[in-house]
């Protein structure tokens, strides 16, 4: 072993890019892993260099943060780092836990990164149409904002595997328990976990570049070099508005905040762009004075906290027994989560920390609900039901009156399908909703039924407990409820049910989840794709005129809105019970911090997917049976024997596979994403048999079909949909003739037919 090297603060250890010639212990200090758009932190006990050994050059760049102490170790290859491994049986165990302490870390990055970038790209987006819209109200002419369709959003596709931080993270444990150091003794284990580990932090750092790219690209259509860019034409427009204006306070916010977010990756540190700042900021600052302080008076105002919120987890804790074993220990762990810096460490005693705060938060969940059904909830008892708030202490000042105030606004079903957890749960317990199934697709009905089986129960106890509404809202929470939050939570690992000012992606109020969101996500969906959520049926009312027609029914998703904030949303159950005729189940955060239509839209993909293999059963993926799923797998599954697909087409269906992770189903959910954001507005993104499936089974309606019906790539495929509507169509229409000419009514369900059949739907 080498003799310690001092490293003074801010000195560089290794570039990125650099030959991989040593391993480096940190015995003291701190230092940065840099990649592209971020760093993270390195300390005592950490190895520099050991998440890239199967590279012969680093691909991170490692600074000290602080006066550091490191001990290298030579590194040359795999052989010698074996021979190494082999030596020092206890380096092996500190560097593996290393390893995979920093795999979670840039895993975890990854996600914030992802969110982070799609939600800048969804920002220009909306930048542009602002820009757009004010052009308007001034009657000037908009300037064509350049490098917008050049955006390569195919490159941030891909994202990271959820499940694999909580997999590093549970190695991280195991090997730091005394079964580790078992463990560790065998080399060739060790030399697969490196080796293994190396490669999945190499792949989350590709991701990292990927995104920090796309987002140099998104800076560019802001700021060019040579000027004619989206800040400058915004900037312009500000001193066309009336100082003072909402329109000008609006648009003043907005280009502060995108030179606040593109400084890194559009390079605004360049003097140029400097002076372009600076000489804008002097101008609007003079105007915005006075609007500035007007808008201080009122945030004043905005974030004064209630006074019933004082003490909040005092106030929760009495209403739910503070008597109560389970509720001292979640108190006592609650206060002991002020004192944690960062609640999203995967340090063991703040991880241990977390599991026992999720434990007993669903325990006192139970409580709290079946209280409130009592005596009327306080607004924090309301505000834990609906948000998981438990302290205005962690939840921080600003977002506790942010909650207090979306709270005191909720009552009952947020209407059109659309519940709070809360809300949920009361309808599980009157009767109104059944419960949903568990995580091995087994419903309430048949849980009971099954014990009435195994003779543990009689006839009348099973009748008794199918009546329960306490055990069907206890069934829920048990299950459901446990798994649906932490996947909605989305950053599993770290996944905490209380909500935390330190862990929020973003402002609550601008991540609300409504009727107005989720409607108006869908409808854009469903202006697309009309026919996603209609089902084949009988028209039980016209039996005698329809006969055996078959009729198509919407049956719109129930939204059931968790507890928290996150960044995941689960397609939970095709169709309520075993009707097929009835809506399915889909949970999302109440605090949702992605886009909404990208989530709605893999939401319904997923549906899709699932439901024709409800509507099929065992024969889902028999190419002979014809039916979405069938004809996908079969176009997947032999796509390398296709003589209709070019050898480029086939490597991008194989890189497409490999990206989707194998599966089939996420490969279709992925092309159906493309096929509603880009291919309904004619920008091909399928080759020609994954759009003939996803025309077939989830066509365009009349009016998108005769606006891409000009375009050659559709034209025939559109022309052969059309032949076979109109067959259908001519049908139906004789069918109305008869009808009318014999002097019976015309059923409204005849009439609603022959328009889905057209694909002239209304919403």
């Amino acid at each position: 072993m080498a003799e310690t090297i001092e490293y003074k603060r801010g000195q560089t250890i290794t570039e990125a890019g650099s030959a991989m010639t040593s391993l480096g212990l940190v015995i003291s200090g701190r230092v940065a892993a840099v990649y592209p758009g971020g760093a993270m932190m390195l300390e005592r006990g950490d190895v520099i260099g050991i998440t890239e050994v199967v590279n012969e050059v680093h691909f991170l760049g490692y600074k000290t943060v602080t006066d550091t102490s490191v001990v290298p170790y030579p590194y040359s290859s795999m052989d010698n780092l074996e021979n190494l491994m082999s030596q020092h049986m206890d380096f092996a165990r500190v560097s593996l836990c290393s390893m995979f302490k920093q795999i979670t870390g840039l895993l975890g990055q990854c996600q914030i990164s992802e969110i982070h970038t799609n939600d800048l790209l969804q920002k220009l987006a909306k930048d542009v149409s602002f820009y757009e819209d004010l052009c308007r109200k001034l009657r000037i002419k908009a300037k064509e904002v350049s490098g917008v369709t050049e955006l390569d959003t195919y490159m941030i596709e891909e994202s990271s595997d959820t499940w694999l931080a909580d997999y590093y993270a549970g190695l991280c444990k195991l090997y730091q328990s005394e079964t580790g150091k078992n463990v560790t003794s065998d080399i060739s284990v060790t030399m697969g976990m490196l080796r293994k580990g190396s490669l999945d932090a190499r792949k989350a750092y590709q991701l990292l570049d990927n995104y920090y790219s796309f987002r140099q690209e998104l800076g560019s259509v802001y700021f060019k070099p040579e000027g004619n860019d989206l800040h400058e034409y915004l900037t312009e427009t500000f001193f066309r508005l009336k100082p003072g204006s909402a329109d000008s306070i609006e648009l003043n916010s907005i280009i502060t905040r995108i030179g606040e977010s593109f400084f890194d990756e559009a390079g605004l540190d360049d003097p140029a762009y400097q002076k372009r700042l600076s000489e804008y900021e002097e101008k609007a600052g003079k105007i915005m004075e006075s609007a500035a302080e007007s808008e201080q008076a009122s945030d004043a105002d905005e974030w004064i906290m209630p006074e019933e919120l004082t003490d909040s987890l005092d106030k929760i804790t009495a209403f739910c027994g503070a008597e109560s074993e389970e509720v001292q220990n979640f108190k006592a762990h609650i206060m002991d989560l002020r004192n944690v810096d960062d609640p999203e460490s995967i340090d063991d005693d703040v991880s241990d920390l977390r599991r026992f705060i999720t434990k007993e938060f669903f325990q006192v969940y139970k409580i709290a609900f079946f209280r409130s059904l009592e005596i009327k909830p306080t607004l924090p008892v309301l505000m834990f039901l609906y948000f998981g708030f438990v302290d205005e202490v962690l939840a921080g000042r600003k977002y506790t009156a942010v909650l207090s105030g979306i709270a005191q606004g909720l009552s009952g079903s947020r209407g059109g399908g659309i519940y709070t957890f809360y809300d949920w749960l009361k309808a599980i317990h009157s009767g109104t909703k059944d419960p949903s199934r568990d995580e091995f697709d087994t419903d309430y009905n048949d849980t009971i039924h099954k014990l009435k089986v195994q003779n543990k129960i009689d006839a009348e106890e099973e009748k008794k407990r199918l009546a329960d509404g306490n055990a069907k809202a206890v069934f829920e929470m048990d299950n459901f409820f446990r798994s649906a939050d932490k996947v909605t939570y989305g950053r599993i690992t770290t996944f905490c049910p209380v909500f935390l000012e330190k862990t929020c992606i973003k402002d609550p109020a601008s991540t609300l989840v409504d009727r107005d969101v989720i409607s108006d996500a869908l409808d854009r969906i469903r202006k697309v794709d009309y026919t996603a959520y209609y089902r084949e049926s009988l028209d039980q009312k016209h039996m005698d005129v329809m006969g055996k027609e078959t009729i198509h029914l919407e049956y719109l998703p129930d939204f059931i809105l968790m507890p928290n904030m996150g960044t995941r949303a689960v397609m939970w159950q095709e169709i309520e019970g075993k009707l097929r005729n009835s809506p399915s189940r889909m949970a999302i955060s109440i605090f949702h911090a992605e886009d909404m239509l990208s989530t709605m839209i893999r939401l319904t993909g997923d549906f899709r997917w699932e439901m024709c293999k409800r509507v099929q059963g065992a024969r889902w993926n028999d190419v002979t049976e014809h039916s979405l799923t069938s004809e996908y797998f079969d176009y997947v599954q032999f796509y390398r024997k296709n003589r209709d697909l070019s050898p480029e087409i086939k490597e991008r269906i194989r890189t497409s596979l490999q990206r989707a992770k194998n599966s089939f189903k996420e490969m279709f959910i992925r092309d159906y994403m493309l096929w509603v954001q880009y291919e309904s507005n004619g920008s091909p993104r399928l080759n020609k048999i994954a759009r003939q499936i996803l025309y077939n089974y989830c066509p365009f309606n009349s009016e998108l079909a005769a606006r891409n019906r000009t375009n050659p790539i559709y034209t025939e495929m559109i022309d052969r949909g059309e032949l076979k509507k109109a067959q259908k169509l001519h049908r139906l229409e004789q069918m109305e003739k008869k009808l009318k000419n014999s002097g019976h009514a015309v059923p409204e369900t005849l009439t609603e037919e022959i328009s889905f059949i057209s694909g002239k739907v209304k919403l």
